[in-house]
């Protein structure tokens, strides 16, 4: 499989509300709980068209994810949206205390997330937040790669009895080419290209480019599987495992290089089946510049994959 770009992509917040909506128009439980961004959360047909369904709690992330968790305990079924910087940073202690550890049925939606607002700088890079919420026990963690992936984990989360976090970007990205009947399974890797030589496992943001990495590495007869790993936590280990049957793993995503994606792929492969690794993310907090300036400055291309792929090729002999 290839990635399949359409013009300039997609903003993967306009599946995630289009969805939403269709399924509040079906379920009187679900609402909204918003800070103050309703824009950003692009929410507004959402409040227009549900106005006693949507709570904006203003500049206050602790009482958004309170107000969720008590909304929830009152059988409503509360999708929480904010920049996910904001959501994830501010909110941390209400989320493990009043989400995670009280296991209540509240979905996180951290809007924005990554880079994507590139030139607002680190205070507003959401990169550290994979990190801080799989190791919650309990909380399913969810980066979908595009806007069919977005829908399809919003429609399962809103279906799911439990806490969920799903990280929507708004960074533009092609939809994919997927098989007619494809399913979106919380917990299950997504195989997007078969491969020998060498594996790469992505997240968000980075599978299309993961895809184009293959491609780039196939013209030179290195055979690369793509795995797209949407759900960060619970981990799907045994496609971790089968991958590490290729001899090499590269990983790729719009986070630190720390205790993320790579770190949950690491994390197996040490206990069940230990092969040379390259975990591809961004070092730290990050200089000012656009969200494409500094996937570019840090790697996260398809040439930089393919890169990384290649040196370990070639290392196996």
């Amino acid at each position: 499989m290839s990635a399949a770009p359409q013009g300039k992509g997609f903003d993967c917040r306009n599946a995630y509300v289009e969805t939403l909506e269709a399924l509040a128009a079906e379920d009187p439980r679900i609402v909204a709980v918003v800070n103050d961004s309703v824009g950003s959360s692009k929410l507004n047909k959402f409040r227009d068209q549900f106005p006693e369904r949507l709570v904006n709690v203003g500049i206050a992330e602790q009482n958004m994810v309170g107000v969720g968790a008590g909304l929830a305990n009152g059988g409503k079924v509360p999708f929480v949206s904010g920049a996910s910087c904001f959501l994830t940073g501010r909110a941390l202690e209400q989320i493990k205390a009043d989400i995670a550890y009280s296991n209540v049925n509240v979905k996180l939606c951290g809007i924005s997330s990554g880079v994507a607002y590139g030139e607002l700088g680190a205070t507003h890079h959401s990169i550290e937040d994979l990190a801080w919420l799989r190791a919650m026990k309990g909380l399913t963690v969810i980066v979908p790669s595009d806007p069919w992936e977005t829908a399809e984990a919003i429609r399962w989360a809103a279906g799911y009895d439990g806490p969920v976090f799903i990280r929507v970007s708004r960074m533009a990205v092609p939809a994919l080419a997927r098989p007619e009947g494809a399913r979106f399974e919380a917990g299950k890797a997504e195989v997007l290209r078969e491969g020998d030589d060498v594996a790469i496992i992505a997240c968000g943001t980075l599978v299309h480019r993961a895809l184009d990495a293959a491609d780039a590495l196939a013209a030179e007869g290195i055979s690369a599987c793509v795995l797209n790993m949407a759900t960060i936590s619970p981990i799907d280990r045994e496609a971790i495992v089968a991958a590490a049957g290729t001899g090499a793993i590269v990983t790729a995503e719009e986070h630190v290089v720390r205790g993320g994606l790579g770190g949950a792929v690491a994390e197996v492969v040490v206990e069940e089946r230990p092969v040379p690794m390259r975990v591809l993310g961004f070092p730290g907090f990050l200089e000012t510049g656009s969200a494409e300036w500094l996937f570019e400055r840090h790697g996260l291309t398809p040439a930089g994959i393919a890169a990384a792929a290649r040196e370990l090729v070639e290392k196996l002999g």
